[in-house]
């Protein structure tokens, strides 16, 4: 069980029990997250389908390419968001990826900002990594801004990168060296 604290917040993995938060978490945000990630079928949105999905993520924890974790209010304990270091490749690279989402209800914050922090440490500290990456739509304005916070920086535009909704979207490409933390 990994679990990181913050002030704000506290990161767990993913795990079995969390199927029925989690997945009223996706549905209740379907339509919110589904501005900058692609809208799913109905099945997506049921306890089956992101309890298999959680099962995926304890499988590649173990086999050190993915850590999924909740977000979870401090005070409350409530989930609140979701973030994940994934694809993580080892050398030559030593890299991963980041993504997350945070329940429309408890933006605003700074959570996820601090949920971000925490996830970079834990990707240097503890797994070594050199280098993590992250997708970001230009539109996604308050996306874009958490990546600064975070001390994440712009490489560049990758067009059309992804087919979102029937369209195929631009996202920057933000990354955080080692070296730059």
């Amino acid at each position: 069980m990994i679990i990181i604290e913050g002030q704000r917040c506290f990161l767990r993995v993913l795990m079995e029990a969390d199927v029925t938060p989690f997945t009223n978490m996706v549905a209740r945000n379907m339509r919110y997250w589904s501005v900058y990630e692609p809208l799913h079928p109905p099945e997506y949105y049921t306890e089956k389908v992101q309890l298999k999905k959680i099962q995926e993520s304890i499988q590649q924890m173990r086999l050190n390419r993915e850590y999924s974790f909740g977000i979870f209010d401090i005070q409350t304990k409530e989930m609140v968001g979701h973030i994940s270091l994934y694809s993580i490749k080892r050398m030559p690279f030593s890299s991963a990826f980041v993504g997350y989402s945070m329940d429309e209800s408890h933006t605003g914050r700074g959570i996820v900002t601090e949920a971000l922090s925490l996830v970079v440490k834990f990707a240097f500290n503890d797994l070594c990594l050199h280098r993590l990456e992250a997708y970001v739509s230009p539109k996604n304005i308050a996306s874009v801004r958490v990546l600064e916070k975070a001390k994440f920086n712009r490489e560049g535009l990758l067009r059309s990168l992804l087919y979102i909704n029937g369209k195929w979207e631009d996202h920057y490409l933000y990354s955080y060296l080692e070296d730059d933390y």
